[in-house]
């Protein structure tokens, strides 16, 4: 149940029946200290005023027409106007008790959308890169988020598969007579683009046939399209490993490339012209935006087609917009994309609304991300000044977690110190990034997001095995637990508390794509528990009853922390 949700629509009622304008919010937050009770309700001064009286004199008026005595013990106004909620302790078991019953934490269930979510989208004939990072794996976080919720999440793979280098490298392939390109490792590729480039740059009956190869490919000549179609599943099968040791869900059958909005393109800039938003301007095709001016005031144009005919991305995201919603059905769009994007989407997206190739009621996202930096505060690079690739990033995760866990646990066996350096160590990276701000800059630290303190994955997974291994120590069946749970002590209650808040903070998750918001709830949930677990005897509880109210806390709060780390795409262990 989401509890702010729910106070917030007692109390709306409450104040337009006190005279309150409709419009008011009652801003219900939950209380940053004890003090203020659980929920406070921020809402009456605004309304006070816009009403012309007093704050306090609107806070009582509201007082009187509240009902929430079945789940307050107490409501009080504190300063100016705030309303302060003190929960009933009965009510906070009882939610407690529904939580642990349901398989789905007792979510509110949603009214579910369809939601593409547009995310990873490497290159083809490249190795991913560490600038790959962000995009994939807090795309896959929202996108694990929103299916755990209920929502049709179609996940979007735009990648990086069409244009004139692929003329470049097929020529190259020619020209080595090495058909045979499905056996090559991607790094070959990868040496392959480097030479075919430099052939291009240096080599003009090579640059020559490798323009006539783009041409072909576009209008669809059937050897292009086979090499084409080497190069992308090359790619596409590496990728697949990464994305496998990086626990992240996408799939092959997730890919929608550049390649798929190409048949589209002519059409939406004829129609472009067509609908007096497109013009001819020095031979190219372009849309003047009101929305953007230039240094000298003017309306920026945004070009649509070149002069040589070639389209630009911006066509290509217009196509893939109307795509989403003629194709895919899409309610909502998120993308993400790193923030240097951001114009460039905004324009695209102006276009697209301009011309009514989406309904005004669907929501394109920008969901933008900063850069991962290193410890000097520039992009992060290896020590030569190279793009560090993902693979290299991962492998070097996966030792150091190794040689940490080994050194805590010398006598574990070799295949579970591999799951476990796999499961820390890719957790450590995912986590490190995914417990920032998306939207700021954040700075790549080994010592840090390796770290058994603090907020990091290795602490997180090791708060989730500690609450496991109670069950195991005492060898408890679950389904033996029949006691009800009591929150007699203020620990209990306040752990019981912050675990039915599960729901408010997963929601939004799902609203902003913030991640971070829910690393910082299971870190306080895992302190929480760690303040329970000190002062409140679970297996040698003085009675039975208060026994088992506290092994269910605990098991609530293991089902809890592994389902929100789970939505994160962070495995867990049972042994660390």
């Amino acid at each position: 149940m989401n509890i702010q949700a729910f106070l917030s629509e007692k109390i709306s009622v409450a104040m337009c029946a006190a005279g309150a304008p409709a419009d008011s919010e009652p801003l219900v937050r939950q209380s940053a200290k004890v003090q203020f009770g659980d929920y406070q309700a921020n809402g009456v001064m605004g309304a006070a005023k816009k009403m012309g009286i007093p704050p306090r004199q609107l806070a009582e008026k509201i007082l009187e027409k509240l009902d929430i005595t079945d789940i307050a013990d107490k409501v009080e106004i504190a300063g100016p106007g705030f309303i302060n909620i003190f929960l009933s302790p009965q009510w906070v078991a009882k939610q407690a008790e529904y939580a642990l019953a349901d398989e789905h934490l007792n979510v509110t269930p949603v009214e579910p959308q369809t939601i593409v979510i547009d995310y990873s989208s490497p290159n083809v004939a490249k190795q991913m890169h560490v600038g790959h990072l962000r995009s994939t794996i807090i795309g896959d976080a929202s996108a694990r988020t929103l299916s755990f919720l209920g929502h049709n999440v179609v996940r979007a793979n735009h990648l990086g598969d069409w244009g004139t280098q692929f003329g470049m490298l097929i020529a190259y392939l020619e020209k080595k007579q090495n058909e045979n390109a499905a056996d090559m490792a991607l790094s070959d590729l990868e040496e392959f683009y480097r030479e075919a480039k430099k052939h291009y740059d240096e080599d003009e009956v090579f640059a020559e046939r490798a323009r006539n190869y783009v041409v072909k490919l576009q209008s669809g000549d059937e050897y292009c399209r086979t090499m084409w179609r080497k190069l992308v599943d090359i790619t596409m099968q590496q990728n697949q490993v990464t994305y496998q040791r990086l626990n992240v869900t996408l799939t092959e059958d997730d890919i929608m490339g550049e390649s798929l909005y190409n048949p589209m393109l002519a059409g939406i800039v004829a129609d472009l012209k067509a609908k007096g938003l497109a013009v001819e301007s020095e031979g190219a095709t372009v849309v003047f935006l009101d929305e953007y001016k230039n240094k000298e005031g003017e309306p920026m144009g945004v070009i649509v087609q070149k002069k040589d005919g070639g389209y630009l991305y911006t066509t290509t995201d217009i196509a893939c917009a109307k795509y989403r919603h003629e194709t895919l059905h899409a309610d909502r769009v998120l993308y993400y994309i790193d923030s240097r994007q951001h114009q460039h989407l905004m324009q695209a997206w102006t276009i697209v609304r301009k011309a009514g190739y989406i309904p005004d009621s669907m929501s394109l996202e920008h969901h933008m991300f900063g850069m991962m930096l290193g410890k000097d505060g520039r992009p992060f690079k290896t020590r030569s000044g190279g793009t560090i690739r993902l693979t290299d990033l991962l492998d070097e995760a996966q030792e150091r977690a190794r040689a940490l866990i080994a050194d805590k646990n010398p006598d574990m066996d070799k295949d579970e110190l591999d799951n476990v350096a796999r499961v820390v160590g890719i957790g450590a990276v995912k986590y490190a990034d995914l417990s920032k701000n998306r939207t700021t800059d954040y700075i790549f630290d080994w010592d840090l997001m390796l770290s058994f303190e603090g907020n990091t994955a290795p602490y997180m997974q090791y708060a989730y095995t500690r609450v496991a291994s109670i069950f195991k120590r005492a060898d408890i069946d679950e389904n033996a637990l029949t006691q009800p749970i009591a929150l007699t002590q203020s620990h209990e209650r306040q752990l019981a508390l912050r675990l039915v808040q599960f729901d408010e903070t997963i929601m939004q998750v799902s609203r902003e794509g913030t991640p971070h918001v829910m690393c910082a709830y299971l870190y306080d949930l895992a302190q929480t528990f760690s303040g329970f677990y000190e002062n409140c005897p679970i297996l040698s509880a003085e009675d039975e009853s208060t026994r088992q109210s506290r092994l269910k806390l605990a098991r609530l709060t293991a089902k809890t922390l592994k389902q929100g780390l789970d939505t994160l795409g962070i495995e867990t262990v049972d042994r660390m």
